[in-house]
């Protein structure tokens, strides 16, 4: 089955759509732009869920759901936001079908046309501030720290499989506050949430920093970002955190008496991850014989074969592998043991390979005569045959070690394609090859545009850490306050 994958080298896009597909992660629906996410994707994205939800109420935060449906008119009420949707709705225009006059099906009923066309979620902050207004009058009733697990439609025309799809799934955290400082505070908590996760679980590194104004959300003052690099060289933004001032509550007329009796405006915040980051584990980790993991974020960590002829020696092997399931787990770590008698043992090998599971264990009956497992990490493809007495204590370490590898093998292929460039020329040169390149911009949007236009690179942020080191712009020539970061991007 890996054999049946593009290799990375000869077409990286047909090599992620190939492993996406081949690995049984998600599939292209009947709905055009749509995806179906199948069982063995749904539990990366599930695990992913478990942990930044665990991690969003451990910040204080509560989950609520709030409609699908928005009305047309919410939209009118943020000018920069509709701006930045508008291309992308869809729109309920009508409530009810009828069946045809020439009984060959079902027709739009033109007499059950809505009074006020909805807008299919492309994001909450409409719906959810005409709702803050009912919940907000007084100091006592902020800080409001809300989160929603939800699906959104973006009528996207060019779509990828989780990268880009006109429906996808994501939360959407929705924060009011008293003051300014503490809106501000809550956007750089979260994007420090979502940079954690992503290092530490995804084992993906990133780079936190604040988008140019040109990339910024629809409606925010201020956008938070952590920008991940592919293995392709091509940036990827793993997640955002938006200030957003108090555009929104101006919009909506949410106000509330301060602790001195006068009214003021609300301050807001939202911040979001995707499946986006089912795209972002793929391409940061995978090779040519399939996924590759990390065990924080795999669905089983040790995958279990028994090889065996007879159903004598497969019972004395399941009785063995009970044993040690036992103590695999007794340590916290989630194994499945793959005794189904309907394909070989080399098949099993290839499948749960392509699969990405992080440790695989082989057990036959010379390793029973002999006390003996085999242990085959995903990572580095290298095997070895061990004591099966204390075992479970050597996979508990090397998850951890598997874990910190990956990591580490992308941030040195970060490091390895990450430069500093000087002049526009040689930015030309040096956008080709890919990868992160670090560059003056005198600070205006007529100077990204005109690299966008004529590289097809963007501001993928402005670093918060790192050198502040002034200088010239790379275009112009005029006062550069410090490096950005240019790179293309998904």
């Amino acid at each position: 089955m890996a054999k049946e994958l593009t290799s990375r080298s000869e077409n990286y896009s047909q090599w992620y759509n190939d492993l996406v597909l081949k690995a049984d992660l998600a599939e292209n629906s009947a709905v055009r732009g749509c995806m179906v996410i199948k069982p063995y994707g749904y539990a990366i994205w599930e695990k992913m869920q478990q942990e930044l939800d665990r991690m969003f109420k451990e910040t204080g935060h509560v989950n609520a759901y709030f409609p699908l449906f928005i009305p047309k008119s919410f939209f009118s009420k943020e000018a920069s936001h509709v701006d930045g949707f508008a291309k992308e709705c869809a729109v309920v225009t009508h409530y009810r079908l009828k069946n045809s006059p020439d009984g060959k099906g079902v027709i739009v009923d033109p007499d059950a046309k809505l009074e006020e066309e909805l807008i299919v979620r492309p994001t909450s902050e409409t719906i959810i501030w005409s709702t803050y207004k009912n919940w907000i009058h007084s100091y006592r009733d902020l800080p409001i720290l809300v989160n929603q697990w939800a699906n959104v439609v973006r009528w996207e025309m060019r779509t990828r499989l989780f990268l880009r799809t006109a429906e996808f799934l994501w939360q959407e955290g929705h924060t009011a506050h008293a003051t300014e400082a503490e809106a501000i505070t809550e956007a750089k908590k979260m994007l420090e949430v979502y940079a954690y996760f992503v290092e530490n679980f995804m084992a993906v590194p990133v780079i936190k920093g604040v988008k140019s104004a040109n990339e910024r959300f629809a409606g925010a003052i201020e956008t938070f970002c952590i920008e991940a690099l592919m293995q392709d060289g091509k940036a990827l933004q793993a997640g955002t955190s938006h200030f957003l001032g108090q555009n929104f509550a101006k919009a909506f007329d949410v106000r509330f008496a301060n602790k001195e009796g006068k009214e003021e405006y609300v301050w807001a915040t939202s911040w979001g991850v995707s499946t986006r980051l089912m795209g972002a584990l793929i391409m940061t980790h995978s090779d040519d014989n399939g996924l590759v993991l990390p065990p924080n974020l795999a669905p089983f960590q040790v995958v279990i074969l028994p090889i065996y002829k007879g159903e004598e020696q497969l019972a004395q092997i399941s009785e063995k592998v009970a044993e040690l399931v036992a103590k695999l787990r007794a340590l916290g770590i989630s194994v499945k043991y793959d005794d189904n008698d309907n394909k070989k043992p080399g098949w099993k090998f290839a499948e749960y390979e392509l699969k990405g599971v992080p440790v695989r264990l082989g057990i036959g009956a010379r390793d029973l005569e002999n006390g003996t497992v085999e242990v085959a990490r995903r990572d580095t493809m290298t095997k070895e045959t061990l004591a099966m007495d204390g075992v479970e204590n050597y996979i508990k370490d090397l998850l951890a070690e598997i874990q910190t590898n990956i990591y580490q093998k992308a941030l040195k292929y970060r490091a390895s394609v990450t430069r500093e460039v000087n002049s526009y020329d040689e930015f030309k040169v040096e956008i080709e090859k890919g990868g992160f390149l670090l560059c003056h911009w005198d600070g205006t949007p007529e100077t990204e545009e005109k690299i966008k236009d004529e590289t097809k690179a963007t501001i993928r942020c402005i670093p918060l850490d790192g050198d502040k080191t002034p200088g010239v712009c790379m275009v112009t020539g005029k006062p550069s306050a410090q490096r950005v970061i240019f790179a293309r991007a998904y």
